[in-house]
């Protein structure tokens, strides 16, 4: 990438985290969409977030992840930016994205693998965030 990438904050780089698993498997559903919607309208952590840069940093993870080491570079930005204690609802955040059209392939679970390691997650933890994204996206059918 020829231009300057630019730093995230704490909630830009929650939803980098989102829309990199939205994007992983190159299809970006509207479900998908939808879910990071709600998440950034309704959880606390973007309470005095300006949604409008929801588009900037989508831009920025879709031109990242179209380099070679994108991924690397956009993983780098995203613990530059989360303090530590933020890694888990990142990853959750993840999950419920990932979890929102009810299925996931395997490029999406290759991205939440990816997360887990590249925020060093204890896979015990992160087992017990994924079971409570599955709860909260199970239907009736």
């Amino acid at each position: 990438m020829t231009n300057a990438v630019p730093s995230l904050s704490a909630p830009d780089a929650l939803v980098a985290v989102m829309v990199a698993v939205s994007a992983s498997d190159e299809e970006i559903r509207t479900t998908e969409l939808l879910a990071i919607e709600r998440i950034v309208n309704h959880l606390p952590v973007f309470a005095t977030y300006d949604t409008d840069r929801v588009g900037t940093v989508a831009h920025t993870v879709y031109a990242l992840l179209s380099e070679v080491d994108g991924l690397e570079a956009l993983f780098g930005l995203v613990r530059d930016a989360l303090p530590e204690r933020l890694y888990e609802t990142a990853y959750a955040l993840a999950c419920d994205v990932a979890a929102a059209d009810g299925t996931l392939n395997s490029q999406e679970l290759r991205m939440l693998e990816e997360i887990r390691q590249e925020l060093w997650l204890d896979r015990l933890h992160a087992a017990a965030i994924e079971r409570g994204a599955r709860a909260r996206h199970m239907t009736l059918a």
